[in-house]
């Protein structure tokens, strides 16, 4: 980061501190109570750590972790925890996602499927977009022979708020190529990672 950019970052966090104290205002409390003193600074440091993903390059996380290998058969990384924030109300959700592609001779490292699921995790969002996004850059990456992915996710925004049912749970799934076109190939997926 250079200097010009350090200088925009610096903005961007006072102008949301400035924010967050004004919030915190117009709701009725006393930005200066000792305990919201500093609540405006951190809220600004949360929610520039909860957006990130703006700010990062799927390119740049697979650092070229590709790798050539005889392997077609099918890989599933399961049970990756993801937080996100809803983008119709600024309000979490989290859960999480199950991953699986039928490799055409290339491999992803391991730990990059995590990184990519955070990266679009790490963006005001909707479940179903998220997913799709995960798909479609793993695909991107691999040009493998099909990809799934499933996000299971409780969703603030219906837990705290509106109808209050904190037990649901919301379960989005995309699958691409013989993911899709192939039932066999979608239910061993779907077996493995325990979706119905």
């Amino acid at each position: 980061m250079n200097i010009e950019q350090e200088s925009e970052a610096d903005h961007k966090s006072e102008l949301l501190e400035s924010l967050y104290g004004q919030i915190i205002e117009s709701i009725g409390e006393d930005p200066e109570r000792q305990g919201l003193v500093k609540t405006p600074l951190r809220a600004a440091k949360a929610l520039e750590f909860l957006t990130s993903g703006y700010h990062q390059d799927v390119n740049k996380i697979l650092n070229e972790a590709i790798f050539d290998e005889n392997c077609d058969d099918m890989v599933i990384v399961k049970d990756i925890e993801f937080f996100s924030l809803c983008e119709h109300h600024i309000l979490p959700f989290w859960g999480k996602c199950h991953v699986g592609y039928l490799p055409l001779n290339r491999v992803i490292g391991l730990s990059k499927i995590p990184r990519i699921v955070d990266m679009f995790s790490r963006r005001l969002q909707v479940q179903e977009r998220l997913t799709r996004e995960i798909a479609e850059a793993l695909e991107s990456a691999l040009n493998p022979a099909g990809v799934g992915v499933v996000m299971e996710a409780q969703h603030m925004c219906m837990m705290a708020r509106g109808v209050e049912k904190q037990a649901s749970k919301m379960t989005t799934n995309t699958m691409r190529g013989a993911f899709r076109e192939d039932s066999s190939t979608r239910a061993e997926f779907l077996r493995c990672v325990q979706v119905s």
